[in-house]
């Protein structure tokens, strides 16, 4: 799909994975409306890429129409969603001082799974509405799982649920809307140089980028964002969860 004048939506765009995608999607000619709860981040991308910014919490059905129809008086309909929105909280299911609480869990399904089915169910209701392009396509759609999708350890059982609930929702999504030309792909990170591992000590951030057989180290926004452009600009990749992890398998601990 070509980029150049499409409207594109990046969720979490005020930092990290999101931040990286805004701007590769501005790069090739794309608008791009950044939203995240962090108005001050999104702000900052938006002013970088001569993008919008917008406030959304992924969360609320309320907050995400709001935020997608303003998007949409400025930009015309999306072609374009990616879905980098997410938190990753480590808990026990049972720590030391008991069962974890409910809400915690709870609070992570919000997030990462159903903010991503409110963003998804939103963009792909608008772009249903949209001319196809030469190859009958009308939009694409890229969430963000994780590689604990696939190998959660010990302490992710929230995160992990909630990314494996993703990957599970990409080939449902994609058979819903092949009828009307749009395309749903997600990628599972493995360990990436977002603010969360950023911020580790850096002993903790050397031994976990050593774990990663090739290249052994965290991979950037940029690596992401990457993606996110051959997903775009390949119309056989539909109904796919991409590992981009340099091999690592995670363990339990």
């Amino acid at each position: 799909m070509d980029l150049q004048g499409q409207a594109a939506l990046v969720t979490g765009g005020g930092g990290g994975l999101g931040a990286g995608t805004a701007r590769a999607l501005a790069a090739r000619g794309a608008k791009v409306t950044v939203l995240d709860v962090n108005e001050a981040g999104a702000q900052a991308v938006a002013d970088e890429i001569g993008g919008l910014a917008l406030a959304c919490d992924v969360t609320s059905a309320d907050s995400a129409e709001a935020a997608v129809a303003r998007a949409r008086e400025a930009h015309g309909a999306a072609r374009i969603l990616v879905n980098c929105a997410g938190i990753a909280p480590a808990e026990r299911i049972v720590g030391k001082t008991g069962p974890m609480p409910l809400e915690n869990f709870r609070r992570v399904i919000d997030i990462n799974l159903i903010g991503t089915f409110n963003l998804i169910r939103l963009a792909a209701a608008d772009m249903a509405g949209l001319e196809p392009d030469a190859e009958g396509q009308r939009g694409v759609i890229v969430s963000t799982a994780s590689v604990a999708a696939f190998e959660g350890q010990i302490g992710q059982a929230a995160y992990a649920a909630s990314k494996g609930a993703v990957h599970s929702l990409t080939i449902v999504a994609a058979r819903e809307f092949a009828r009307t030309g749009i395309r749903v792909c997600t990628i599972a990170p493995g360990l990436f140089g977002t603010p969360m591992l950023l911020g580790m000590p850096q002993e903790v951030q050397d031994s976990l980028a050593a774990q990663v057989p090739f290249p052994s180290r965290f991979g950037t926004p940029d690596e992401y964002a990457r993606l996110v452009l051959s997903i775009v600009d390949n119309p056989m990749l539909n109904g796919e969860t991409i590992r981009l992890d340099g091999a690592i398998r995670m363990g339990a601990r």
